[in-house]
């Protein structure tokens, strides 16, 4: 009688207290609907199965830039002058007496000039010449053939520095940030970088923007090393910056982890999601009821299936079957989503059997003491 009286004490207790706590909300219970009969639901839900991919592969991405990116183009490896850049220019004569040079002299060095914006520079007794577009050694030598019919043992030097036609900045997220002459036509944004000191190691998953003009163009480190044709060749006033990603993806529920997590690269998978998160908790989680929940703005939503047909959208996951598993190593998750792992049905039954299991202890306890009285 005792153990009778107190298992009925513990289903009576259980019936007062409601529903046992729990980490996450059952499937049904997220993706139940309310409101009045006729209206429609305030989302949609997806199943992330084979036949949905292409679909939702061509819907609109969020919560991302959409920045294009340029090609690499490879140029000769040379300098070129271009309007801006300064040359110094020495001639060298053997004759005694010169034009250019004074008695004992051998050469004469004219005053370091400027590249005009025609690409032209004014050089004594023969005028205006333009070197723009010319490899160093092309001007030198033009300048040469001009000065012998003036001079005919002139030989000529010259030496370039680089203006801001020629130069590009590293603005930041590098050792060493700064201004940097191009030494050749062929230098290309990871040459940049380099020169730059190197990325830090302890940058996550480090992006590029790269500032062209009015155009601004962006893409990842990792994908230029895993595709060099996208090593960009670098054009004068270019102004790169590397960054660390600022994406990321928040985990609820009866998931490894409840946290927000960044983007470890470009391109993250539902399956790479929960392995990031540490998996799923194996007695509380309901792998047939894994959710991402994603907010579409309004202008994404389209009745044809070209795109969502509400902002706020759920995708399903089930981990308990083949195309569910491959499925989910092929769905993108997209920054700001919400992978949300519901509470197996099964956990709750669990619950209250362990707590009638331990009310079964007191009972047994109580009818002992009863017993021994």
């Amino acid at each position: 009688m005792p153990m009778r009286i107190a298992l009925l004490g513990m289903l009576a207790l259980l019936a007062a207290c409601g529903p046992l706590p729990r980490g996450a909300g059952l499937q049904r219970e997220v993706l139940a609907v309310s409101g009045e009969e006729g209206v429609p639901p305030e989302f949609a839900v997806e199943a992330v199965i084979r036949e949905n991919l292409p679909v939702f592969a061509d819907w609109p991405a969020v919560g991302e830039e959409a920045l294009s990116w340029i090609q690499r183009v490879d140029q000769p490896n040379t300098r070129i002058l271009a309007p801006g850049d300064r040359i110094s220019v020495t001639i060298w004569s053997t004759e005694e007496n010169g034009l250019l040079t004074r008695n004992g002299e051998r050469f004469t060095s004219l005053p370091e000039m400027q590249v005009s914006s025609s690409g032209s520079v004014f050089l004594p007794y023969i005028g205006t010449i333009r070197v723009s577009g010319m490899a160093p050694e092309t001007a030198r030598a033009r300048i040469e053939e001009q000065y012998l019919s003036v001079t005919p043992s002139a030989q000529v030097q010259l030496e370039m520095v680089e203006g801001r036609a020629n130069t590009v900045s590293l603005v930041s997220g590098v050792r060493a940030p700064g201004t940097y002459p191009m030494p050749d036509r062929d230098f290309t944004v990871m040459n940049l970088i380099a020169l730059g000191g190197g990325i830090p190691a302890e940058f996550e998953n480090p992006q590029i923007r790269l500032q062209r003009g009015t155009r601004l163009y962006g893409t990842s480190v990792q994908r230029l090393l895993d595709n060099p044709t996208l090593d960009t060749t670098l054009e004068g006033g270019d102004k790169v910056f590397v960054e660390e990603d600022e994406r990321y993806f928040l985990s609820l529920g009866s998931a490894g982890s409840e946290s927000l997590h960044p983007f470890p690269k470009a391109h993250v998978t539902a399956l790479d999601a929960l392995s990031i998160i540490g998996g799923v908790d194996d007695d509380r989680a309901n792998p047939e009821g894994i959710l991402v929940l994603r907010t579409y703005p309004a202008s994404a939503v389209r009745p044809d299936r070209s795109g969502p047909d509400h902002e706020r959208t759920v995708f399903t996951i089930d981990l308990t079957t083949a195309d569910g598993l491959f499925s989910a190593g092929q769905f993108a998750i997209r920054p700001g989503d919400l992978v949300y792992v519901t509470e197996s049905p099964l956990s709750n039954a669990q619950s209250i059997m362990n707590v009638l299991g331990a009310g079964l202890g007191i009972g047994r306890q109580v009818q002992i003491i009863a017993t021994t009285n």
